[in-house]
């Protein structure tokens, strides 16, 4: 079976003059962005801080971990505060272990939404395949011998299973001697 397209392709990296292109564009690389910033927290217990403007700067998108505001004043500061109690590291720790595992259920959930998808596009594969398969449901002047041959076939056990039904109906209906007399198959 050839294939309809060429598979996925590097594209060009200029800027996006067509609006509509340019807004899925942004969002998905946002998305993108992000999801892989979310990795690296997981797998490397890294903090990171990124913030986006929108194309028209009407928006701004963050993601931090633990949060964009700790990231930014731990960069501006450039030193720890000596003078941090305990409790407050304890509760940085407490924090960070629920950011660490609110990372991991999101990537996980990531992972299985892409699996979905997959599955999703494997069933609809499958669909169109099984639909080329029934081919009763073509046009008689399309089928050949050995499928009209099936077609009478199944045809006819369909009227003598018919012809069964409308007997037994009469003789619920009229009672079996008036009945017998008749012949059903010029019915």
């Amino acid at each position: 079976m050839p294939r309809k397209s060429e598979g996925r392709q590097r594209i060009e990296i200029v800027r996006i003059t067509k609006q509509s292109n340019l807004s899925v564009a942004f969002s998905k690389r946002r998305f993108g962005i992000f999801k892989k910033a979310s990795e690296l927290c997981t797998l490397c217990a890294a903090q990171v801080a990124i913030i986006v403007f929108s194309q028209n700067q009407k928006k701004v998108y963050s993601f931090g971990s633990p949060s964009v505001e700790a990231i930014i004043n731990r960069f501006l500061e450039q030193s720890p505060d000596p003078s941090s109690s305990r409790t407050s590291q304890f509760m940085d720790l407490l924090r960070n272990a629920s950011i660490q595992e609110l990372h991991t259920r999101l990537t996980n959930m990531l992972a299985q939404l892409e699996s979905e998808k997959k599955a999703g596009k494997e069933l609809q594969k499958i669909r169109k395949e099984s639909q080329r398969n029934y081919w009763w449901d073509k046009p008689i002047e399309d089928l050949g011998l050995a499928n009209l041959e099936q077609l009478k076939m199944a045809m006819l056990e369909m009227k003598e299973f018919a012809q069964k039904q409308v007997e037994g109906h009469m003789v619920e209906a009229f009672g079996s001697t008036c009945v017998r007399g008749v012949d059903l198959s010029t019915m």
